[in-house]
C-alpha cells in the first residue's frame, strides 16, 4: 500500500514540475494572457450616454470558479468622472468580446490633478458559459484599447 501511494505521489511531482499541467490549457491561470495594446473597435452609435475613459492603462482577466473577472483601469482628463462601467457589445463571430470602458464627467468644474487621482478602477464578472465563446477581451476607452487572448 505505502508503495503505491509512494509511488503515484513522485508521477504526480514529476508531471506537474515538468510543466505540462503549468502550460495546460486545463489550468484556469493559462485562459488569458497579458493586455496588449490593440486598435479600437467601432461599431454602430451605442445608447449609453456616458463618455469613454480618455485612456486605458491596464486589463486584466482573473479566473475564479464560476468563470472570470474582467478589471480594467483607466484615466479620465480631470477628476470627478463617476458611475464608470464596462459595456459589453456583441460578441462577434471571431470570438473577441469588447468592452467599452463608459464613464459620465463631473457636474460642475473640476481640478485635473495627478494622474494617479484621477485613476478609475472598473470590473465586470463573466460566467464560464458566456467564456466558452470568447477567445479575446477587448476593453477600449476614447484613445486606445487593450485585449487580453487565450
Amino acid at each position: 500500500m505505502k508503495k503505491t501511494v509512494l509511488a503515484a505521489l513522485g508521477v504526480v511531482l514529476v508531471v506537474s514540475s515538468c510543466g505540462m499541467i503549468r502550460e495546460s490549457r486545463l489550468n484556469p491561470f493559462n485562459w488569458f494572457g497579458r493586455a496588449e495594446p490593440r486598435e479600437t473597435v467601432t461599431t454602430a452609435a451605442p445608447q449609453d450616454q456616458r463618455l469613454l475613459v480618455s485612456q486605458v492603462l491596464s486589463l486584466s482577466v482573473d479566473p475564479y470558479s464560476a468563470g472570470a473577472i474582467v478589471r480594467a483601469k483607466g484615466i479620465p482628463p480631470s477628476q470627478g468622472w463617476w458611475d464608470a462601467e464596462l459595456v459589453p457589445r456583441p460578441l462577434d463571430e471571431n470570438g473577441v468580446l469588447v468592452f467599452d470602458f463608459r464613464v459620465f464627467p463631473p457636474l460642475t468644474d473640476t481640478p485635473e490633478g495627478t494622474p494617479r487621482s484621477r485613476e478609475i478602477t472598473v470590473a465586470i464578472s463573466l460566467s464560464n458559459v458566456k467564456l466558452d465563446q470568447v477567445r479575446e477581451i477587448v476593453v477600449q476607452g476614447a484613445t486606445n484599447a487593450l485585449s487580453s487572448r487565450r
